[in-house]
């Protein structure tokens, strides 16, 4: 038998979650034919057979989490055999210790309870893991668990976060661990602007100006490395707020792009995100990334930099506020922004420039 394994899906991801089986044990595939399809961060992708061959078996079900590395078919013997893709090979009566179940819940160190408060945890429901314990030398009582159940009656079942919650939970983690976050804040009047200005281009826009006027701020930082690259393109990361999470597309080289090229590239890729059809390659490499969270609501925001980039911009929800304009005080339209940077390699004084310059590329007129 030989075993086809869950491949590299670059980007440094480890695992990835079955969506959808597409073969069943016993079907006779066509290398390139779609074995299943799989969730990776925030993109679902189509994994394709490797070979021709019969399938004798699968590993896993809808839903299972599955490490790169681990066997997702079996083909029977005499399947032609992809050396780039196929590896392992398993004798008659051997098992793969990777088979099985491919998800599970890890367990944690094992409380003190009785037997009888641990049949009445079964009865209810209840996790011991999670539960509370307030017996002598940390022994979970009888009311432990009748508290935790009834705590759980009012707040609901506990679910795994799954796919794109997932990745979500998986990166923040890696950020809030790697990065040294500073923002600093600011309002651009913006009430010179003409009436049904394009927030967001304009924003994509001055953000090109802001990296060439401080180009610190468009880089990447490898902290393993010790290394800093500046980068001369701009390829800029919009969030895209989806049901199941938010999305992150890449636009591509903004600076050299006209208005009318950079909407039609943006419509696309919030197109895509939502419709979760959207390419692997288009959410990798920006360099840094535009939240423009105040389409829903909020003024400023201390936001999250996803490394290896170094920066993060936030436009707040425009509003009308009292200023001074021409030595008078006046009643404008404002845009709340907000900078987050990873203050190991960016200064207070380039995070200050850039903030300066993209302002003043807002408030120029339209």
């Amino acid at each position: 038998m030989r075993q086809f394994m869950l491949p590299d899906l670059g980007e440094g991801l480890e695992e990835a979650e079955i969506v959808t089986w597409y073969v069943n044990e016993g079907d006779h595939v066509v290398t390139d034919q779609p074995l299943l399809s799989v969730e990776t961060d925030k993109a679902v992708v189509e994994i394709p057979s490797p070979t021709n061959g019969r399938i004798a078996h699968v590993f896993g079900a809808n839903g299972d989490i599955v490490k790169v590395g681990m066997p997702l078919v079996e083909f029977a013997e005499g399947a032609e055999q992809d050396t780039g893709t196929i590896v392992g090979e398993l004798g008659s009566g051997e098992h793969s210790p990777a088979a099985g179940i491919l998800s599970e819940r890890p367990t944690g160190q094992q409380p003190r309870v009785f037997p009888a408060v641990r049949a009445l945890a079964r009865k209810l429901d209840v996790d011991l893991e999670s539960v509370e314990a307030t017996g002598p030398d940390g022994t979970i009582t009888r009311s432990d668990v009748e508290r935790a159940a009834k705590n759980l009656s009012q707040t609901g079942r506990a679910e795994p976060l799954r796919g794109m919650r997932r990745a979500m939970a998986q990166r923040m983690t890696a950020a809030h661990a790697q990065v040294v976050p500073a923002t600093v804040t600011d309002e651009a009047d913006i009430d010179d602007w003409l009436t049904g200005e394009d927030v967001t281009i304009r924003l994509v826009r001055a953000i090109a100006a802001a990296c060439k006027a401080e180009p610190a701020l468009n880089a990447w930082y490898s902290s393993a490395a010790g290394e800093r690259r500046l980068i001369e393109r701009v390829d800029l990361g919009i969030a895209v707020d989806t049901e199941g999470g938010l999305i992150v597309p890449v636009l591509r080289n903004v600076a050299a792009r006209s208005v009318s090229d950079l909407r039609a590239g943006l419509d696309r890729l919030r197109a895509d995100s939502i419709a979760r059809s959207i390419p692997a390659e288009e959410l990798r490499g920006a360099t840094v990334t535009l939240s423009n969270f105040g389409m829903i609501g909020g003024r400023f925001a201390n936001l999250i930099i996803v490394p290896p980039q170094v920066a993060i911009i936030g436009a707040g929800r425009i509003s009308q506020q009292p200023v001074a304009h021409q030595g008078h005080p006046a009643l404008r339209r404002v845009l709340p922004l907000s900078l987050t940077f990873d203050h190991r390699v960016v200064t207070g004084g380039e995070a200050a420039r850039f903030m300066v310059a993209l302002k003043s590329d807002l408030e120029l007129k339209s």
